[in-house]
C-alpha cells in the first residue's frame, strides 16, 4: 500500500486542484498507476481526477495516448520526447485540463550507460500553457524510485 507521506502529499495536491478547479489525468509507465492510485485514495478526488492511463508497454503508449511508435523507436520509451508526447496525448484524450506523465527505468535491471536505473522523464501538459518536461535520476531500489517519481509528479502538478 501507499506510505503515509505519499498520501499526505496526495491530499495536498487534491486540495490545491480543488482550489484551482483543475481536472487531472495521469499517464504512467514506470509507476504503473501509483500516481492516480495515491490521488484517488484521498476524499474529494472524484472532483479532481478524470482518469489515469497506465501505458506500461510501447503499444499502450501508442494506442491509449497516441505516442507515435517511430518516436519510441527513435528516442526510446524512456525519453523527454516520449514523456512530452504522453502528457499531450493524455490531455487530448481526456477532459482534464492538466496531465502529468512519467516514463522511466525503476530497476533493478533495464538500465544502460546512457539511461541508468533510476532515470525518470516527467512531462506536464496544461491547457493554454506550454508543456514542460524534465528528468531526474533517483537512487535506491525499485520501490524507492517509484515513490520518488510519484512525489515529483505531485510537484509538477502543484507548480503548473
Amino acid at each position: 500500500m501507499l506510505n503515509p507521506g505519499i498520501l499526505e502529499r496526495a491530499s495536498d495536491v487534491i486540495q490545491l486542484c480543488l482550489t484551482k478547479k483543475y481536472k487531472v489525468a495521469t499517464v504512467e509507465s514506470c509507476t504503473g498507476g501509483l500516481i492516480s492510485a495515491a490521488l484517488t485514495a484521498v476524499s474529494g478526488a472524484s472532483e479532481v481526477v478524470d482518469r489515469g492511463f497506465v501505458t506500461y508497454s510501447n503499444e499502450a503508449k501508442n494506442q491509449l495516448v497516441g505516442v507515435p511508435l517511430n518516436l519510441i523507436d527513435t528516442c526510446g520509451a524512456v525519453s523527454e520526447e516520449v514523456a512530452h508526447a504522453m502528457a499531450e496525448g493524455g490531455l487530448q484524450r481526456s477532459i482534464a485540463n492538466i496531465t502529468v506523465s512519467v516514463t522511466g527505468i525503476a530497476g533493478p535491471g533495464g538500465g544502460t550507460k546512457t539511461k541508468p536505473v533510476g532515470l525518470v522523464h516527467f512531462a506536464c501538459a496544461h491547457k493554454n500553457k506550454p508543456t514542460t518536461s524534465y528528468f531526474e535520476v533517483f537512487s535506491g531500489d525499485r520501490s524507492s524510485v517509484r515513490e520518488a517519481t510519484v512525489l515529483h509528479a505531485f510537484n509538477m502538478i502543484e507548480t503548473s
